[in-house]
This record gives C-alpha cells, structure tokens and sequence, in this order.
C-alpha cells in the first residue's frame, strides 16, 4: 500500500474490548515491549510481541501523531497489517 505521493503506508489498529483507540493507515508505529524501543515500518516483517508499559506512537497518514498510553499489550504485525490489542 503507498499514500498518493507513492510512500509505503500500513493498516494500524489499537483497540481494548470496549474502545477503539486507532484505527486507520499510518507511516510507522512506535513502542516498548522486554527487549526495548523499537519501529514498526510499512514491509517489517511478521511479528508477535507483549508490549510493556509505555507510549505507543502512532504517525498517521492524515492527522496529528496519536500517543496511546499502554498498561499491557499485544501487537501483531503481518502483511503491513500492525494490530495492537491492550488489557490483555
């Protein structure tokens, strides 16, 4: 998937049970999970991970940057498809 200019863009999702939080194209996603602070990039390759506490970041295509507060998480990424599902 690219925007209008051409540039890569991905799917983000971030809901909890009761809320969506994000959902929408965006350029990148950042976050924490045990290891550290990491990216997430349009063709990262698939992966699973617990979030820790922490600010996920969000660079949508259309808006203002989305900073998300996370207690507990889990994000999957496949086929430039990021979801990150809290309070798990």
């Amino acid at each position: 998937m690219t925007d209008e200019h051409g540039k890569p863009i991905m799917a983000v999702k971030v809901y909890a049970p009761f809320q969506v939080y994000f959902e929408g194209e965006a350029y990148s996603v950042s976050a924490v999970n045990g290891t550290g602070p990491f990216d997430i990039l349009p063709r990262h390759h698939n992966f699973l991970c617990m979030l820790v506490p922490c600010q996920l970041v969000v660079e949508p295509v259309s808006g203002n940057q989305k900073t998300i507060k996370i207690h507990r998480a889990l994000m999957h990424v496949r086929a430039d498809e990021v979801v990150v599902f809290m309070d798990v």
